[in-house]
């Protein structure tokens, strides 16, 4: 589904990605661990075309390094950035009406507006207020809610629990495993070990704009080392 061979990327001068490999499988949810500042963000940034990729970019067999961003949501890649990125002066029906793609109906693909609304019963109570009026964990529903109304093939979600409750974050988990249930990929971008590991069957942990580590969350939690080096704070 996703092949990333190579992969470097700039700020200026500063070289954030340096040779990032990576592949994700059709249908299968990849963790993405590592310390705020590895350039976990930036590799989606760069696969999306959001910032300017030097390596190769494969999806679904083809090249997409060098495209727009919004070319690539159109062959079925969808991203939903940490920064809950709403159009606050719209109602949540009309946040999530424009994350169709052109010329698709609402229920044409794997979700519908209805989906939204039953996986997410706060969002149906306030479909018609603006968007700004929504608490953080909300917009963080409507964020990823939007982007699956275009009906990907494969999300990668950035940070999808910062700064949400114990609840909202259980409520997060379920929405990933159903995402998966309906045959959509998944990168994930997590703090929180306890849902990445639970939810993912396989694992990248970077650093120094790098993968360090591959494998399974269990070989994961075997490896002490890793997890000392990399991750824990």
């Amino acid at each position: 589904m996703l092949k990333v061979t190579d992969l470097h990327a700039y700020y200026g001068k500063s070289h954030i990605l340096q040779g990032v490999n990576m592949n994700v499988e059709e249908g299968e949810i990849v963790a993405l661990l590592g310390r705020n500042g590895v350039g976990r963000s930036t590799t989606c940034k760069a696969v999306m075309g959001a910032v300017e990729p030097v390596g190769s970019v494969m999806f679904k067999g083809q090249e997409i390094a060098g495209k727009k961003p919004f070319e690539i949501a159109n062959l079925g890649l969808g991203y939903v950035p940490e920064n809950r990125d709403i159009f606050p002066g719209m109602t949540t029906r009309q946040n999530l009406v424009l994350g169709l793609k052109p010329g698709q109906k609402d229920g044409a693909g794997r979700w519908s507006m209805e989906d939204m609304f039953a996986l997410f019963s706060n969002l149906r109570e306030r479909a018609d207020v603006e968007a700004s009026v929504l608490s953080g964990g909300e917009q963080q529903m409507l964020t990823m809610c939007r982007t699956l109304m275009g009906d990907p093939d494969f999300i990668m979600i950035d940070e999808p629990t910062e700064g949400l409750s114990p609840q909202m974050t259980t409520r997060v988990g379920e929405l990933l495993k159903e995402i998966a249930r309906r045959g959509v990929a998944i990168l994930l971008v997590e703090q929180k070990l306890s849902i990445a590991l639970d939810i993912a069957k396989r694992v990248y942990v970077m650093g120094h704009g790098r993968m360090q580590f591959e494998g399974t969350p269990a070989e994961l939690k075997g490896r002490a080392d890793v997890r000392k080096e990399w991750l824990e704070v």
